[in-house]
């Protein structure tokens, strides 16, 4: 039997009585992909970036259509140094769900989250269940009240990936 989500996410949503729904797809491994397989728009696709910014680790949540600019996100943070990470620094962190398929819970993971402003845009929104085949849509104020996110304008507009 194919797994549809990370145990632990399931637990999670289902602890704080979070209505949502599962939707299963073909593999897809790029966010904009992936909203066009489950017929979600990409502005309301999140995908969770992993950035580390002097020396602490950070969830980014973006839309599908969006891409971080590290620039906004280091002045947002006030950093000296902020990077990218790669898939061996943050492995560790998300142990339950397949490499690349993080939901944008990092407070699940004890990481903070900071979400693009745009976020706020969509009533819906649909993001990994911590696996290459299942999503999970949900209210994005179920989404506000269990992650908490910072808000902050930390996103590239592309009217190509609109």
């Amino acid at each position: 039997m194919q797994v549809q989500m990370s145990e632990k996410l399931r637990t999670y949503l289902d602890d704080h009585e979070i209505r949502y729904v599962t939707v299963g797809h073909s593999p897809a491994f790029t966010a904009q992909e992936l909203a066009a397989k489950v017929h979600v728009p990409g502005r309301a696709f999140v995908k969770s970036v992993m950035v580390r910014a002097d020396g602490r680790h950070y969830l980014v949540a973006l839309s599908a259509n969006q891409r971080l600019d590290l620039d906004k996100l280091r002045d947002f943070l006030d950093a000296r140094e902020i990077h990218l990470e790669n898939e061996d620094e943050f492995r560790r962190l998300f142990e339950d769900c397949e490499l690349g398929a993080m939901p944008p819970l990092g407070n699940l993971y004890g990481l903070p989250v900071i979400a693009d402003r745009d976020l706020w845009d969509d009533d819906l929104i649909a993001f990994n269940a911590g696996t290459h085949r299942y999503v999970i849509q949900m209210d994005f104020a179920d989404f506000q009240r269990l992650a908490r996110p910072i808000r902050a304008d930390v996103a590239v507009r592309s009217e190509v990936l609109a």
